[in-house]
């Protein structure tokens, strides 16, 4: 089979020969084939043959004698060469056994058309339990089941029936046929640029997410990746793929299943769990993806980036014909977080120079009238703003484009002329220009020749501004990429034996929570700043302890089976004299009890009464789709109200725990206000490290709270701990 020069075959390992066979494949059986135009089996064969595949194709039915004019298998087994690649259009109830004779005639690729399997429940996982099981026997790598298809536009090889899908370097990856046949046919429609492959992942039920991301990246034919993803089966290698690849070529991508209706609808589709949560956004942003929320700028995006130079320095111009749209374009720049600074004074000199007057040559630039008469002062313009060292790219909106149409005629000689000069700047520059124009529906020449340069064009001025703060947005991330932030866990490491018996403990007394002095000894003993408990069993216990300590005393319920103190009535503050901490411990041990009556009493913890402070909350937890993760945010008995937290997919690095620090509103509170000093951010920042250790040192936590841990100007309280244990190892994702 031919393939362009810079679209060898490659291989890379076991598994990238394994993706290599199916989506270079020589030959395919297309298991399933039919006369009945209506039928898949039908429709694969038809747009092999018209669409110019050159390998070879073997229809496979035992009621057939020919498909299509091609001599027709009986079975798989039948065939008397070899075969790349399977393409199974039969029933779910077929597909093991038609596996398992793929696999006898050694073919070591199958694509998985029928639906019916894990996303229908019970039944159908078990059904899809079984041919994993077959494949993983024989060798075999499925795509899918409940796949749409497979297309590599290269070698002409479409498993999937739509037609005209245009050629180009974006590899797209989707888990939904018509969000594919949306995008696909977006790009026939507005765009000159195509696809160097499609997949359609279906149910994951073998090749995953990060082994296509993995196979993308190494293949020369793709510059830019592009998915919708409902759900993730294996998020944390996901994480870690996503990590290697972003670095190299961007991935853009639309999660759905935000809301509780949209995660119902995609887990009935898929099968696999979705959801687009704060922990999602955030280790996405931090793994390098370009994350689209609206389907509309999804496309347009991966055509920018895959076009495109970045912007290295977050700093944009725009150039208009018209107020309205350039301080309309400022400020959904400024929304995308994206610098507009004021211009040199050798740019404005030189702007200057060209223009009216009247125009406006700060940034925003308005021509004001200047082009009316000779567009082409468009690309005169364009030159000079690029030119200027402190602009990383350039917008221009506007009515570019169609100055013939409302103008005059002879002014469109002019416009392709300025299309062909602003064409050349962004490689003699190695800087960006997109470009909105009212007139885009009409397709002038003057816009079909930006495009033939590469530079997009947008109708929508929304699209178009956050087409270049995708570039402003990619550029950020590759210029402070974190050589550490690469999702991997190391468990075990740093254990301590001391730590590993408490938990011991626990498990022996068949609890899977430890009791919050064992919690505060593990966190002790990973140098966390917490307050000196200890724990009485009766209330003699509690006055000794008490008199030890300076100070106000507090004391609080011990107890495996109450979580919530406060709600049972089991914490009592600012404790002074022995008759107080007496009858504070006997009514501690009366609420838990009536609280409840089943609940196993250890005593009371005695502890000093913090100083005052900013109440904030650490916690932990295994969040289904990418493992382990961290939080921070604001805490104390509010925590669930306020909702003012930052979350990270550990192990976090100092640079991502300042961030975390930095993300949550009410930040500006940790600098000092109406005259209060600044809070220990270091503080926090370090007991966010000393989390992420634990979690890593420790497999068996499920769950880890520190709330509330209490900010001084000088150092951090770590006041409350509880720590929940998984009900058995938990194995790293």
């Amino acid at each position: 089979m031919r393939f362009p020069n810079n679209v060898l075959p490659f291989t890379k390992g076991i598994d990238m020969m394994a993706l290599n066979q199916i989506f270079k494949a020589e030959s395919i059986a297309v298991v399933g084939a039919s006369k009945d135009e209506t039928k898949r089996g039908y429709q694969a064969i038809r747009t092999l043959m018209n669409g110019g595949y050159e390998g070879t194709i073997f229809p496979v039915n035992p009621r057939e004698a020919r498909v299509l004019g091609l001599k027709c298998y009986k079975n798989v087994l039948d065939i008397d060469e070899p075969v790349d690649l399977a393409l199974i259009t039969t029933p779910a109830q077929t597909v093991p056994y038609i596996l398992a004779d793929c696999g006898k005639k050694g073919i070591q690729g199958a694509v998985i058309i029928a639906g019916g399997f894990g996303e229908l429940g019970t039944e159908g996982k078990k059904l899809e339990d079984e041919i994993v099981a077959t494949a993983t026997q024989f060798n075999i790598r499925m795509v899918g089941p409940n796949t749409s298809g497979i297309i590599n536009t290269w070698s002409n090889m479409n498993l999937v029936g739509i037609r005209n899908v245009p050629k180009g370097d974006i590899a797209l990856i989707t888990q939904s046929g018509n969000i594919a046949l949306h995008i696909i046919t977006e790009a026939m429609l507005k765009s000159q640029k195509g696809f160097s492959y499609y997949v359609g992942v279906g149910n994951e039920a073998d090749i995953k997410f990060h082994e296509y991301l993995e196979y993308f990246r190494n293949d020369p034919a793709t510059k830019a990746i592009l998915m919708y993803v409902e759900g993730l089966r294996d998020g944390r290698k996901f994480l870690q793929q996503v990590y290697k690849t972003s670095r190299e070529k961007p991935i853009i991508l639309l999660k759905s299943g935000r809301s509780s209706t949209g995660q119902k609808s995609a887990g009935s589709h898929t099968g696999a769990l979705a959801g687009i949560s704060e922990v999602a956004k955030t280790c996405f942003e931090r793994a390098g993806i370009i994350n689209i929320e609206n389907p509309a700028e999804l496309f347009p995006a991966a055509e920018t980036l895959s076009s495109l130079p970045t912007i290295k320095n977050d700093r944009i111009a725009i150039l208009a014909d018209g107020g309205g749209h350039a301080t309309i374009a400022a400020d959904l720049l400024s929304d995308n977080g994206v610098q507009i600074p004021e211009l040199s004074k050798k740019t404005q000199e030189r702007l200057r120079e060209i223009l009216p007057n009247n125009a406006s040559v700060v940034n925003p630039v308005d021509v004001a009238g200047g082009t009316d008469s000779n567009p082409s002062i468009f690309a005169d313009c364009a030159r000079i703003l690029l030119e200027d060292r402190n602009i990383g790219g350039l917008l221009i909106v506007g009515l570019f484009g169609g100055y013939s149409i409302r103008f005059a005629e002879q002014l469109r000689f002019m416009e392709e002329d300025a299309a062909h000069r602003m064409g050349k700047l962004v490689k003699s520059t190695g800087k960006p220009l997109i470009l909105q124009s009212l007139y885009n529906a009409v397709k002038p020449h003057s816009l079909e020749l930006l495009r033939y340069y590469g530079i997009p064009v947008y109708e929508s001025l929304d699209i178009a501004c956050k087409c270049i703060s995708v570039l402003a947005q990619y550029g950020r991330y590759i210029s402070t990429y974190e050589t550490k932030t690469n999702f991997e866990l190391r468990w075990g490491v740093r254990a301590k034996k001391e730590c590993n018996d408490i938990i011991n403990l626990a498990r022996y007394e068949k609890r899977n929570i430890l009791l919050e002095h064992e919690a505060k000894d593990l966190l002790r003993l990973h140098r966390a700043p917490v307050s000196q408990d200890r724990l009485a069993k009766t209330e003699e216990d509690a006055v000794r302890i008490a008199r030890d300590i300076d100070g106000d005393i507090v004391l609080k319920i011990v107890s495996p089976d109450i979580l919530h103190k406060s709600e049972a009535g089991g914490v009592r503050l600012k404790l002074k004299h022995d008759i107080e901490i007496r009858d504070a411990f006997r009514e501690i041990i009366a609420n838990a009890m009536a609280f409840d009556p089943t609940a196993r009493i250890k005593g009371c913890i005695v502890s000093p009464m913090m100083e005052d402070g900013l109440e904030v909350i650490i916690g932990t937890k295994i969040d289904k789709q990418f493992g382990p993760v961290i939080m921070f945010g604001i805490g104390g008995i509010l925590v669930e109200v306020v909702k003012d937290v930052a979350f990270r997919v550990l192990p976090i690095s100092r640079s991502a725990a300042n961030k975390m620090i930095k993300e949550i509103k009410s930040a500006p509170i940790l600098e000092g206000f109406r005259g209060k000093p600044p809070l220990d951010k270091r503080a926090i920042s370090d007991l966010l490290l000393v989390v992420s250790e634990i979690i890593e040192a420790y497999p068996d936590i499920e769950e880890m709270d520190l709330n509330p841990v209490i900010v001084h100007p000088q150092g951090i309280d770590v006041v409350d701990a509880r720590i929940i244990l998984k009900e058995k190892t938990y194995d790293e994702l």
